[in-house]
């Protein structure tokens, strides 16, 4: 009963009884609120924004559709020795600074491999992509932002009736909300030209605007590898 007496406020913002004391803990009891309440909103927030429904030719359709139909399992493939130990090195390195947000080794190196293996299809900077999940859900597989894009990539359900089988529920399956990701970026991209700022801006439904471009960029920092 303490505890719930300790976040207890007075309803409409009425006076309580006249005296010093239970105005001195009306006053720690709506700053209390307010603390917690800020600290919800900051660990649950995702970014608001959203692709937004364009429309598509049908080559570029055509080409979506298909890129994202390829259910190729996610094997690095290598042309030489080095390569992959370039590879390894970089696993390794990007499992250190995941081990927070994954802390089961399998989990986190089926999802790194993954990240990889989508990327690098999509023709896209590992890091770029990793900094992009970084914001767009903080690596959390079932987010939901308030406007409905879903899983890792924040892919919004209409891409799945427009260059997929119409099942928006495979958002939440990791492979299949990373490919769509990949490639729904690498698709903004080449609409911007390969301009980072808008095509980025393009993803979060904000293009132009600087927000949202400079959060995923600064978060790419900190997964860079050399």
């Amino acid at each position: 009963m303490a505890a719930y007496d300790s976040l207890l406020c007075w309803p409409g913002g009425a006076a309580t009884p006249a005296t010093d004391a239970a105005e001195i803990s009306r006053r720690k009891c709506l700053q209390s609120l307010s603390v917690l309440g800020g600290s919800l909103l900051f660990s649950e927030q995702l970014w608001a924004g959203a692709q937004i429904e364009e429309p598509l030719i049908d080559s570029v359709r055509t080409a979506l559709s298909s890129a994202v139909a390829n259910q190729a399992p996610p094997v690095p493939e290598f042309r030489d020795t080095e390569t992959r130990l370039v590879y390894l090195r970089w696993l390794g390195a990007m499992s250190d600074r995941l081990k927070k947000k994954k802390p089961e080794w399998q989990i986190r190196k089926e999802f790194l491999q993954t990240v990889w293996y989508e990327s690098k299809r999509a023709g896209l900077d590992v890091a770029l992509v990793l900094g992009l999940i970084q914001v767009e859900s903080n690596f959390r597989k079932f987010a939901v932002s308030r406007v409905g894009a879903r899983g890792y990539m924040q892919v919004m359900p209409f891409w799945t009736r427009v260059i997929g089988d119409g099942d928006a529920g495979k958002l939440f399956h990791m492979q299949t909300n990373l490919r769509f990701g990949c490639v729904i970026l690498r698709h903004y991209l080449d609409r911007e030209k390969g301009d980072l700022f808008m095509g980025l801006g393009r993803y979060n439904g904000s293009r132009g605007k600087a927000p949202y471009p400079d959060a995923v960029l600064g978060a790419k920092k900190v997964w860079d590898f050399s």
